[in-house]
């Protein structure tokens, strides 16, 4: 019997929204949420050949996750970074969902043969397949939620989708739409906190360390690094180009420091401070020193590369001052009842200011402590005792050697590889490019 002249079991398709909602109820991810949803559908008797799924997501650093099944070969993800590549932006500007979206529509439907126009370059794609029906579709997720789901569903059933077949996509579609939301939120909370706070310190917070005063005392490696003459830029080139100078500088200097047991717990004006925690004993201590230094000669070479591709533009160099010390943080929540912060405090904390402001004092890009010099072992340079406000006893300052800032090949290779994307970058679907205007605002409509 032909499938396509079958009915469509609505006890089946009630199964998938089931398992649709216990999903979303669990916490369960988008991309488990899509493939599993995709898999059950195929499941229930639905002709699909190919579903596509792209779901936009408030996210400081990316627009968009895609999700594109195929039957008997399962889930693929793609992903660019925003505004990085301009063929994805053309291949959305010439796509079915850029028709939708431009015309406030919210489905289109083409029946394919060999003998239809390539009205669209997905449908040579589709040809190829043998894809007789497609639908594509536009859903928002609430006018005030700001993110929104496109896709669109292929057969290769001999006569397309049947009303029936249609019927039951929307009124799954609905269900996903449910579904994806939640997980589209969950994952949004988890991306907020992470990029604001940061890894540790989000963790922290979604597991319920929210009140005032709430927080550990640790022992940790700090790092403290500092534009210089930002305040000159600002005044001398205009607010743009000094957060586009400030942009390049952290991409180049603070990255490394978010890495190997590292992490950045706050950008304080043209500066951060990072920590590597570690254990009060002298084994643990030399770790978390050891990749500090490492994070430093990384982000020298990062800056040294930095400059030399600033000097070929006929820009000026861009110089910086990193301390680095070892201590107690008093690591937690700050602030109003109603309005907090989570940061890291203390003696150790000022100490490390301290440091990085002398590296002016001592025209030395990077100054350490005695204790953390100590733990790091290598060529150090002694710089000489200085009295820090707070401090009762002089603190013996030190710089690394020409020699002790190299990298050695285990350490170059780590650098290159930062320029690599991570796994959640790798996911990530640039449906519009921000250069382009007129794409921005289109899928914005989605978002409103």
């Amino acid at each position: 019997m032909n499938l396509h002249h079958s009915r469509v079991s609505s006890h089946l398709l009630d199964r998938v929204s089931g398992w649709l909602k216990q999903s979303a109820l669990n916490g369960d991810t988008l991309e488990t949420i899509v493939t599993g949803f995709c898999e059950r559908l195929a499941a229930a008797g639905l002709p699909l050949s190919r579903i596509h799924l792209s779901f936009s997501m408030l996210h400081p650093l990316y627009d968009a996750l895609g999700f594109t099944w195929l039957r008997g070969q399962g889930m693929t993800v793609e992903g660019f970074r925003a505004g990085e590549d301009d063929d994805d932006s053309n291949r959305f500007l010439k796509s079915p969902y850029y028709y939708l979206l431009s015309n406030n529509l919210e489905h289109l439907r083409r029946q394919i043969t060999p003998l239809t126009p390539n009205e669209f370059p997905i449908f040579e794609e589709l040809k190829e397949m043998g894809t007789t029906d497609y639908i594509a579709f536009v859903q928002s997720f609430g006018e005030a939620s700001g993110q929104g789901m496109i896709g669109s569903w292929a057969t290769d059933a001999p006569g397309g989708f049947s009303d029936d077949i249609i019927e039951a996509l929307l009124r799954v579609q609905n269900s996903l739409a449910v579904a994806a939301k939640m997980a589209v939120l969950g994952k949004l909370a988890d991306n907020m906190l992470t990029t604001y706070l940061g890894t540790n310190a989000g963790k922290r917070v979604l597991s319920g360390q929210i009140r005032r005063g709430d927080g550990e005392t640790i022992r940790a490696a700090l790092v403290m690094a500092d534009m210089r003459q930002s305040t000159m830029l600002a005044e001398k080139e205009g607010r743009q180009v000094y957060i586009d100078t400030l942009n390049e500088f952290f991409d180049a200097i603070a990255t490394p420091f978010n890495r190997e047991g590292g992490e950045i717990l706050s950008f304080m004006g043209d500066g951060f401070l990072a920590v590597y925690p570690c254990g009060r004993h002298r084994e643990p201590s030399q770790v978390a020193v050891h990749s500090a230094m490492t994070a430093v000669r990384q982000a020298s070479a990062r800056m040294t590369q930095l400059n030399a591709g600033r000097y070929k533009k006929g820009l000026g160099e861009i110089r910086y001052g990193i301390g680095l010390h070892v201590g107690n943080v008093m690591f937690g929540n700050v602030g109003l009842k109603d309005r907090l912060t989570f940061s890291a405090f203390g003696s150790a904390v000022n100490e490390v200011q301290r440091l990085q402001g002398l590296t002016k004092k001592f025209n030395s890009s990077i100054v350490a402590s005695q204790s953390f010099a100590g733990y790091c072992g290598g060529d150090w340079e002694t710089l000489g005792d200085e009295k820090l406000r707070g401090v009762r006893q002089k603190v013996t300052l030190l710089k690394p050697s020409e020699a002790h800032l190299q990298l050695d090949f285990a350490e170059a290779m780590q650098s290159k590889a930062l320029e690599t994307r991570s796994e959640a970058e790798q996911v990530m679907l640039l449906y519009r490019n921000s250069r382009k205007p007129q794409t921005r605002d289109l899928w914005n409509k989605l978002l409103q």
